[in-house]
């Protein structure tokens, strides 16, 4: 649920500024000198010079629960699916696909309606799509993913793992609430606009392109009304949601269409934010936050800073292991020494540092943190 104001007039004016749509750059060049210059300084990651853009591996049709659902698949190591916003696919994508297939596995996959993925008579709901990706899972042979969802595809994301805990590593949800009062009125107002009415502009972009290959081209502005409906009905998943047994990985942007108090409570419900973590880290949460500063729900698909956030969280231990697991205890007076060269001496920059830059100084625990050390140690 992302949409980026482009040279094509929507035609319901008011859903311009919906978070429905993620336009790709291509279409997006035409927006106005002004706006253009608005845009924060990406960091451009791929590819890099000398390299070359990463193509699929493989790529085709699972047959899952009545549709045949694309994908490409890209790199080798941990399995990890990447699911693209709403109406965009997954060449929209790439700035994210390319450097996290760098390490891992991407499978990047069209959802119902999106891309190559055709839409048909079947009923289109997030428990649905959820149901799609972890088949697809099973049709690939893999048993555990780390599942990653942007906008749209993050609410199908939070589905396939409430519904199928097993299947799911870890999690990480972009810009998209646990409730559709996270989002703004504004942009609570534009979702309820999505409909055939705006099916002959959408025409001119990547989604509407690839719908004239479906079997019955003509179903677009149906999947159009269909789609405005879903994301039109009232959800709150929060009760699911505190009961996720895996990592969870919060990402959005500081000027996203969700409100910053609904991605605290989001954070909270998975026991993040809520209490100090201790001088030792005994009480850190397990799932973590991220708020990337420059950008907005309509532009945040071309974050560079994304990807490395995910890499850090995937390679983090500690989201990984059993829970309630706390970093390793160091004697008393003992200085942590980066292994990386040219860090300061008694300065940790290491995956487990929470900030990136802790130093600790021998025999200063915080005051606030002496009562829940001690605590943790009668446990």
């Amino acid at each position: 649920m992302a949409i980026l104001k482009s040279t094509i007039e929507i035609a319901v004016s008011k859903s311009l500024m919906s978070p429905v749509l993620a336009i790709d750059r291509s279409v997006t060049r035409g927006l106005s000198a002004g706006a253009e210059e608005r845009r924060p300084p990406r960091l451009k990651q791929s590819p890099q010079p000398g390299e070359v853009e990463m193509k699929p591996v493989s790529s085709g049709y699972a047959d899952v629960n009545g549709i045949k659902l694309y994908h490409e698949i890209y790199g080798e190591g941990e399995p990890l699916v990447l699911i693209h916003g709403g109406l965009t696919t997954i060449g929209e994508m790439q700035e994210w696909v390319q450097p996290l297939a760098k390490t891992r596995q991407v499978i990047a996959v069209e959802l119902q309606g999106h891309g190559r993925t055709a839409d048909t008579d079947r009923p289109i709901s997030f428990a649905t799509m959820g149901d799609d990706i972890v088949a697809l899972q099973d049709y690939l042979k893999i048993p555990k993913v780390d599942l990653v969802g942007h906008s749209f595809g993050g609410a199908s994301a939070i589905h396939a793992a409430i519904q199928h805990p097993e299947k799911v590593r870890r999690l990480v949800v972009i810009s998209s609430p646990y409730a559709r009062s996270g989002w703004y009125p504004e942009a609570q107002r534009g979702i309820s606009h999505v409909g055939a009415a705006m099916a002959e502009n959408m025409m001119q972009t990547p989604t509407g392109k690839f719908s004239k290959q479906w079997p019955d081209p003509q179903r677009f502005p149906q999947f159009l009304d269909k789609m405005g409906n879903m994301m039109s009905e009232d959800y709150d998943w929060s009760a699911d949601i505190a009961k996720l047994p895996m990592a969870v990985l919060l990402v959005f942007a500081d000027n996203d269409s969700v409100s910053q108090k609904h991605i605290a409570e989001f954070f909270a419900l998975l026991g993040g934010g809520v209490k100090e973590p201790g001088w030792l880290n005994t009480q850190l949460s397990k799932s973590r936050l991220a708020v990337v500063p420059s950008y907005s729900h309509y532009n945040f698909i071309t974050s560079a800073e994304a990807p490395q956030i995910i890499g850090k969280f995937l390679a983090d231990p500690l989201t990984n292991a059993p829970a309630g697991a706390a970093t390793p205890r160091r004697p008393r007076g003992h200085w942590r020494r980066s292994s990386r060269p040219g860090s300061e001496a008694g300065e940790d920059r290491s995956a487990l540092a929470p900030s990136g830059r802790v130093r600790v100084l021998a025999g200063a625990p915080h005051p606030a943190s002496l009562d829940q050390e001690k605590e943790s140690r009668r446990r």
